[in-house]
């Protein structure tokens, strides 16, 4: 899959950060936060786009992978009461330690960036899972971990976790638009990142869901 992003690299005192965003906005994304949970709203083309993405940061861990997102139009159809407020997501590698107070700075310093195309290999949309019981170990670090900061959801994880995990995305970006018309009665394709999936370590459930119809 090839991937058009840009790259952005600015200074906060003496260190320089890498931030990546998707070249192309993302309007059909969705990210809310219900306070125990958060739901993600996602139509063909964000789902792919994310799951690629979250290959991506799987392979950079040096850089910030940010999908502004909060401003966006919800789908056209009923969500719960409580769907506010609306959030931008940050992915980063464990390893790289960014605080998440300093954002708000950095991304008001982040100019157009400089365009580049990536190209992921099958075999990387392809991720392999971990045996379920291998995740339960108390000593598995391949865990997800989240913070919120000025309207921005951080989700930190590892390698393994960030590529074991890029497949609900790409299972939503591939079966969701065949579900949703012949499910009449039951029009919703989802899948989750599941508290019982051993992945989220200080982090809250993602529930995903495509979504075909958007208001503009």
């Amino acid at each position: 899959m090839r991937l058009p992003i840009t790259i952005h690299h600015t200074r906060l005192g003496p260190t320089e950060f890498k931030v990546i965003r998707p070249a192309q906005p993302l309007p059909r994304a969705v990210l809310i936060d219900h306070d125990r949970h958060l739901d993600a709203y996602l139509d063909e083309d964000a789902a792919r786009r994310i799951g690629a993405l979250w290959v991506l940061a799987a392979t950079s861990p040096r850089a910030l992978i940010h999908l502004a997102i909060r401003g966006n139009q919800p789908p056209s159809r009923d969500l719960p009461e409580d769907a506010t407020p609306q959030l931008d997501l940050v992915l980063l590698h464990h390893s790289l330690q960014f605080a998440p107070t300093r954002w708000k700075e950095l991304r008001s310093r982040l100019g157009p960036g400089r365009p580049q195309t990536v190209t992921l290999p099958d075999s990387g949309l392809k991720s392999d899972v971990t045996d379920h019981e291998t995740r339960h170990y108390q000593e598995n670090r391949d865990l997800f971990h989240q913070h919120l900061h000025a309207e921005t959801l951080f989700m930190t994880g590892s390698t393994k976790v960030f590529r074991e995990t890029a497949r609900h995305f790409l299972d939503v970006a591939r079966n969701g638009p065949g579900y949703v018309p012949v499910h009449p009665n039951y029009p919703y394709f989802c899948t989750e990142l599941h508290s019982n999936d051993g992945i989220l370590g200080d982090a809250r459930e993602i529930h995903i869901e495509y979504c075909d119809e958007w208001n503009s």
